[in-house]
């Protein structure tokens, strides 16, 4: 099992639980709803991503081949995307309109290593299978 990801792939969790009440219930009303929706969209990845990170890494032996620099891109491209939408929607609502705006092309970015993490995860799994 890979510990050190098993523990960032819960907390991530953790945290899309936190962050998803917080965007129900503090921020519904002074957000619009573009950006509510944004925000929600970063929650639902957080947690979706987190998720297969987790299943997998508590799987990890089960794989008969190395997942730990998989799990590892899959958790750096999830926390790129997902937590450069939190900057860009909090950006422009705790400090002006264009704060945080270099962020926006952090986000496509991260939702590629998330995509092409996953890719060789599934080409991998095809060649290698499990143990």
């Amino acid at each position: 099992m890979e510990k050190q990801t098993t523990f960032f792939a819960s907390l991530m969790i953790m945290l899309a639980i936190v962050f998803g009440a917080f965007g129900a219930h503090a921020l519904k009303d002074v957000l619009t709803s573009s950006q509510l929706q944004s925000f929600e969209v970063g929650v639902r990845y957080q947690g979706f991503l987190s998720m297969g990170v987790l299943v997998l890494s508590l799987n990890s032996e089960r794989f008969a081949f190395p997942i730990k620099g998989i799990l590892l891109s899959m958790l750096i491209g999830m926390f790129l995307f997902c937590f450069s939408i939190y900057g860009l929607v909090l950006g422009r609502l705790l400090i002006s309109p264009n704060a945080f705006s270099f962020l926006g092309p952090v986000t496509p970015i991260g939702g590629t290593i998330s995509i092409i993490s996953w890719c060789v995860f599934l080409f991998r799994l095809i060649k290698y299978g499990q143990q």
